[in-house]
């Protein structure tokens, strides 16, 4: 199990760190060209923090284990994560998204969930 969740946060970390710097080093319309057309409906400020929470929650999710260093901050940052992805289905929900849409914040609020509920059960640290 513990190799499964290493896994699984290796595969989050590199998601969500390549997301957020991406949002964090472009602007908005060169995010939005990417195929992120969402961020129209946001200020940069606002892509910025999204950017910036992301690359917390994907240094987080493995960082604090592998220096192991607080490693509680290991399944807190999967639950971050988790919310994280929560508002971005509530965003592309309210926006009338196509399901499609929905789909890689399903896939990865799944994944965070399994990382939170392994690391802060029986596969804790």
């Amino acid at each position: 199990m513990n190799i499964a969740l290493w896994v699984i946060a290796s595969i989050l970390a590199v998601a969500f760190i390549t997301a957020g710097v991406m949002k964090l080093t472009k602007d908005r319309s060169e995010v939005a060209a990417a195929g992120m057309d969402w961020v129209e409906g946001l200020s940069d400020g606002q892509v910025k923090a999204i950017g910036f929470a992301e690359l917390l929650g994907g240094i987080g999710i493995v960082l604090p284990a592998v220096v192991d260093i607080a490693p509680i901050l290991v399944p807190l940052a999967a639950v971050g994560l988790t919310i994280t992805v929560v508002g971005a289905a509530a965003f592309h929900i309210r926006r009338n998204d196509p399901p499609a849409g929905l789909a890689p914040s399903i896939l990865l609020g799944a994944l965070a969930i399994i990382v939170a509920i392994g690391r802060f059960g029986p596969s804790a640290f």
